[in-house]
């Protein structure tokens, strides 16, 4: 295996992971500070591209995770704790986790939004002991100065994942194979 012991990568992940933990002010920081969090990340998705908007007011639940850390050194890890708000109200609070390894080197924060567009995409969420951003969802990342909307082709998705606010040293952001768990702060 090349060098690599079990024990030794079960043990450089879990490090990796507690870093990424650190840098989200992990450690009973309150749902009062977590909903600031949320409302500055919401202002400014919806400030800098105002067709976020009519995304918002046509999903039936929004997931605002505000700070996402990642951090990698051979090994990846991913944390982040945020709010689903249902109607603008917030009922119930998510983290975020996830880990990789293969070559790869840096650190990046940035924060996403998970619009959920029909009823029974929230409701899955909801439901899930642990859930997993699927095939089905649709990918967005808005571009210095663009537009992002609520048009035709997002809305058909039952779960649309928008990416902003990213500032790092890991080119691209994947929320695949990241785990969203319910927690309470």
């Amino acid at each position: 295996m090349g060098g690599f012991s079990r024990r030794g990568v079960i043990a450089g992940g879990g490090a990796v992971l507690g870093l990424a933990a650190c840098g989200n002010g992990l450690g009973g920081q309150g749902a009062a500070k977590l909903d600031a969090r949320v409302d500055e990340s919401r202002s400014f998705l919806l400030a800098r591209y105002p067709g976020t908007r009519d995304l918002e007011a046509k999903a039936a639940g929004v997931l605002w995770m505000p700070l996402v850390t990642e951090v990698a050194l051979g090994f990846g890890g991913t944390y982040g704790q945020g709010a689903l708000r249902v109607g603008g109200v917030t009922v119930d609070y998510y983290s975020v986790a996830g880990g990789s390894w293969g070559i790869q080197v840096g650190a990046q924060q940035y924060s996403h939004a998970l619009f959920f567009m029909t009823q029974d995409a929230l409701a899955g969420f909801r439901a899930a002991d642990g859930w997993t951003l699927g095939a089905d969802a649709k990918y967005a990342t808005p571009d210095e100065g663009g537009s992002f909307g609520a048009d035709t082709t997002t809305t058909l998705n039952p779960v649309v994942a928008l990416v902003f606010g990213q500032a790092g040293l890991i080119a691209g952001v994947s929320l695949e194979g990241a785990k969203y768990t319910r927690i309470i702060p």
